[in-house]
């Protein structure tokens, strides 16, 4: 039996007239990274709000870390760390003065010597007493994931983590997510990058037009797309093809 951090059963959600969500499922393994693929307006950070209990559930059974987010969000909150598309540093703090000031509000020992540790893991040492804002945007983004995981949450929610950074900055984050990982922490990403996806993600699931319409391992997802045509050399297809055909064939029932 498998031990799943998140458990989603029948999620719908609905703004006004408009169902925004129309009866989602889908299982997080415990110490696994999950992908939520999908276009813009998919779903996906609707779906990751009512995760994080910003925002309530119309119907349907989400557990977090074994407590219900409708009925015991405090208790989720305690295990969770959500990361969003935006850096939420504070840029007049320093990078030491921001990972004080989240290790006060957990209410964690010795906060300077977490800060310390965080600045070391980080890389962020040689800049640790300069404000945030003098911080490029992959120092940025790293201090932010710092603030993220001070006081270790079993799970963290990175929603579009690598979204307008460069590509040496973007496999930086992919590197501590994988560590992450490797640690015990069940990571929940959102993305639009695919390529993000395919290095990353032990399970993915394509959201579109409010319903989950695959669900698997990329190799499982692969199954899914036609057999490759063999010219020269056989051409593996890669997540991009695979996404795009699995919402072309939705799109064209």
């Amino acid at each position: 039996m498998t031990n799943n951090s998140i458990q989603v059963k029948g999620l719908q959600k609905s703004y006004k007239q408009h169902q925004v969500l129309k009866g989602v499922d889908f299982e997080v393994e415990q110490g696994s990274i999950f992908a939520l693929l999908g276009s813009n307006g998919a779903g996906k950070t609707t779906a990751v709000k009512i995760l994080t209990t910003l925002l309530k559930p119309d119907s349907g059974s989400v557990t977090v870390n074994g407590f219900d987010v409708a009925t015991r969000p405090d208790h989720v909150r305690q295990a969770i760390s959500l990361t969003g598309q935006f850096a939420a540093v504070d840029e007049i703090l320093t990078g030491r003065e921001n990972l004080v000031m989240i290790a006060k509000l957990r209410h964690l020992k010795n906060p300077r010597q977490v800060a310390d540790d965080m600045l070391k893991r980080f890389g962020l040492t040689d800049a640790a007493d300069r404000r945030a804002s003098t911080y490029s945007g992959g120092m940025r983004r790293r201090l932010d994931i710092a603030l993220s995981i001070v006081g270790k949450p079993q799970i963290i929610f990175l929603d579009e983590p690598t979204t307008g950074l460069d590509p040496e900055a973007r496999i930086e984050v992919w590197k501590i997510v994988k560590e992450l990982a490797d640690g015990g922490t069940t990571i929940f990403l959102t993305t639009q990058y695919l390529e993000e996806a395919e290095q990353l993600a032990d399970r993915i699931a394509i959201l579109h037009e409010g319903r989950i319409i695959a669900n698997g391992t990329l190799q499982e997802l692969k199954k899914l797309f036609p057999q490759a045509k063999k010219e020269y050399v056989e051409k593996q297809s890669t997540l991009e093809e695979i996404f795009l055909a699995i919402i072309g064939n939705k799109e064209a029932v």
